[in-house]
């Protein structure tokens, strides 16, 4: 085995060893292994959460996208699952599967932004906590599965418009990094973080498109950072609800929580090692077929064509979402420009 081998190895063994000793603990001192065969949900038994994280986790370590992303509206459209437990089940998944999938890029030298990491890990922080304490259950269950998908497919017409260009001009870190750019960083991070707390996935997506769109990061270097970013978002709004919040997780979250772990702590460092060398064009042509299965399926399954005010606020959301993706593309070409 090359040096090169026996690092990509160890990078999706270590965290693997380590979750699974603690997972059995749990498993064995608390009796858990009913969580296979039960049911939190009606009709939704626990291992149907393990085969959709065995490709959640993946696309986690591979994309912007965190495990949420595919989770969510997951069990929200396809298992009815109510969206807050959706919600903590996503951040409790994270915390695991997306902190495996960064132990990996760190252990691999996979290039990432450090001072994004920094800054919109501040934001997202301050997000994420505000979010829950004073937004997240204000959205009525459809209207929050609607805002995540929305948010979504903005963010692909975003990234496919300046994609257009193939061979655009991209760098591998923030070249002459100003005061502004932490700030721009910081706000992106709230507004990520808050969306997190409704949807459990939302500063990977925003800092992506800071970064690509309008500080023209390589995707190869914003989607390792983005992955690490979701990784510190989840486990903070994990612990903050888990500690500081009135009646702490879902009870429900913890079956499925208890199903996946195993499986996530490597589908995550798995898919960060096999995005490792591949072109940015590739990365984005995942996002694009996996969102768009996304948007077409929550319009059939939640019927949105037949609720005119669901309809509107969708459209409200992807307009809004289209202009702040264009506007930082725009801001992205004058930047090129000065620089």
């Amino acid at each position: 085995m090359t040096k090169t081998n026996r690092t990509h190895f160890l990078a999706i063994a270590v965290p693997t060893l380590l979750v699974w000793a603690g997972w059995l603990v749990l498993m064995a001192n608390g009796g858990n292994w009913g969580v296979f065969g039960d049911s939190a949900q009606e009709g939704v038994p626990n291992w149907y959460m393990s085969i959709t994280m065995a490709v959640g986790s993946f696309v986690a370590g591979a994309t912007s996208e965190g495990g949420g992303a595919v989770a969510f509206p997951v069990m929200t459209l396809f298992f009815k699952v109510p969206p807050g437990t959706a919600r903590d089940f996503s951040l409790m998944i994270q915390t695991v599967g997306m902190n495996a999938a960064a132990f990996a890029i760190f252990f691999m030298a996979v290039r990432v932004e450090n001072r994004a990491l920094l800054w919109a890990t501040l934001g997202g922080a301050i997000g994420v906590i505000f979010g829950m304490e004073f937004v997240a259950g204000l959205l009525p269950p459809a209207f929050a599965k609607m805002l995540f998908i929305s948010c979504w497919l903005a963010f692909a017409f975003g990234l496919y418009w300046i994609n257009r260009y193939r061979d655009r001009e991209v760098h591998l870190t923030i070249t002459h990094f100003l005061p502004r750019h932490a700030a721009m960083l910081v706000g992106t991070g709230i507004i990520g973080g808050v969306i997190t707390a409704i949807t459990g996935s939302g500063l990977d997506i925003a800092t992506f498109g800071l970064l690509v769109l309008r500080l023209r990061i390589s995707e190869r270097v914003a989607t390792p950072t983005s992955v690490i970013l979701m990784a510190f978002n989840a486990t903070i709004g994990f612990a903050y609800k888990s500690l500081f919040m009135e009646g702490g997780m879902a009870s429900d979250a913890w079956g499925y929580w208890y199903a996946c772990v195993p499986i996530v702590v490597v589908g995550a460092p798995l898919g960060a090692w096999f995005i490792k060398n591949k072109s940015r064009h590739f990365i984005s042509m995942i996002l694009y077929v996996s969102i768009f299965i996304q948007f077409v399926s929550a319009i059939f399954i939640l019927k949105v064509y037949q609720k005119p005010q669901l309809m509107l606020f969708s459209t409200g959301i992807f307009l809004a979402g289209v202009a702040f993706f264009w506007i930082l593309a725009r801001s992205g070409s004058k930047r090129l420009t000065w620089l």
